[in-house]
């Protein structure tokens, strides 16, 4: 996992976060991997996670294991 800053395009953000503004945004497709950031500072820093890591953090989500 890498601090990344900088402009990043086509944010997502989960289509169960409703309308409120604390959640977490995910861009995929990017050449270091995935991209998250904080919804209520967009601006701010973004975390990069290599696509392995990613897929290890959502598995372990699923399953409740990720605190």
């Amino acid at each position: 996992m890498t601090t990344r800053t900088g402009p990043v395009a086509h944010w997502r953000r989960s289509s169960y976060s409703g309308t409120g503004n604390n959640c977490v945004e995910v861009v995929g497709r990017l050449p270091e991997g995935i991209a998250v950031r904080d919804s209520k500072d967009p601006h701010g820093p973004q975390l990069t996670f290599t696509a392995t890591e990613w897929e290890t953090f959502t598995r372990r989500l699923k399953a409740g294991r990720v605190a």
